[in-house]
């Protein structure tokens, strides 16, 4: 199977540079120079209420960035669970694992996320930051579920039906063989989504969560600077998005370099 038939096309999250795509290469060293450019020039040539701002939101990047590492982490759990019930034989797990796909792709995240959380409330009260990194780990894991199926379906079965004949059974297989190869289709959109999640945690500041977007909120209402407030989170936001895709960029790359060799 060819590198472009093993990769998995996700359209949700950041564009990341492709170093055969120039248009795509220029326009993210444009967006990158300008972001940090204006986060420079703006606090420099007006110090009230740029400077402020960015003094302001250091913690909400810090607790960003924990909602998204443990949300992500939760649902690649809950993803590798869902992926596996997808190709499952087993009609009833089959049948879950559908559903639970099914009804959380059809239903908006943020709606999503405030039936979760005041569900939650009704059963068991968790810290505000807890319930916002539950609930953006089932929604995620819907997605992840779809992106572990398609990993493990794009290896060729014959590598199943040699496990099998050298003693391995099914599951040994899946665990030592199917997924260790998978995983190397997967890594790449699963940093997608990973940005794809960062952006998205933005919503979890409606369930009191003191992100970078609830610090902004709290700023803007004390001093009424809103535009101001939110273009300076809005190029935090892109400066964050900018470097992760980078990253993600040269991961694939190497990845992609490693499989020809």
């Amino acid at each position: 199977m060819s590198d472009q038939e093993k990769k998995i096309e996700i359209g949700d999250g950041a564009a990341i540079p492709d170093p055969e795509d120039k248009g795509l290469i220029s326009a993210w060293w444009i967006a990158l120079v300008g972001t940090v450019s204006l986060l420079i020039i703006l606090p420099l040539l007006k110090p009230d209420p740029y400077a402020r701002i960015l003094s302001f939101v250091p913690d909400g990047i810090l607790v960003t960035f924990k909602v998204t590492i443990a949300s992500i982490s939760l649902a690649l759990v809950i993803g590798l669970l869902t992926g596996l019930g997808r190709l499952s034989k087993n009609r009833f797990i089959n049948l879950i694992a559908s559903l639970y796909v099914e009804i959380v792709r059809g239903v908006p995240l943020l709606v999503q996320l405030f039936y979760i959380y005041f569900a939650l409330g009704r059963i068991v009260r968790v810290p505000d930051i807890v319930a916002a990194v539950i609930a953006m780990a089932f929604c995620y894991g819907a997605y992840m579920g779809e992106v572990f199926r398609a990993g493990i379906k794009s290896i060729d079965h014959g590598q199943t039906e040699a496990s099998l004949s050298l003693g391995f059974n099914r599951r040994q297989t899946m665990a030592y063989v199917v997924l260790p190869q998978a995983w190397r289709t997967i890594l790449p959109p699963v940093g997608n989504e990973f940005i794809a999640l960062l952006k998205d945690t933005s919503l979890v500041s409606i369930l009191a969560v003191a992100d970078i977007l609830r610090r902004g909120r709290e700023y803007a209402s004390e001093s009424f600077n809103y535009f101001e407030t939110y273009t300076m989170i809005a190029l935090i936001y892109l400066l964050i998005t900018l470097v992760l895709s980078r990253l993600i960029a040269n991961m694939e790359h190497r990845l992609s370099h490693y499989e020809r060799r």
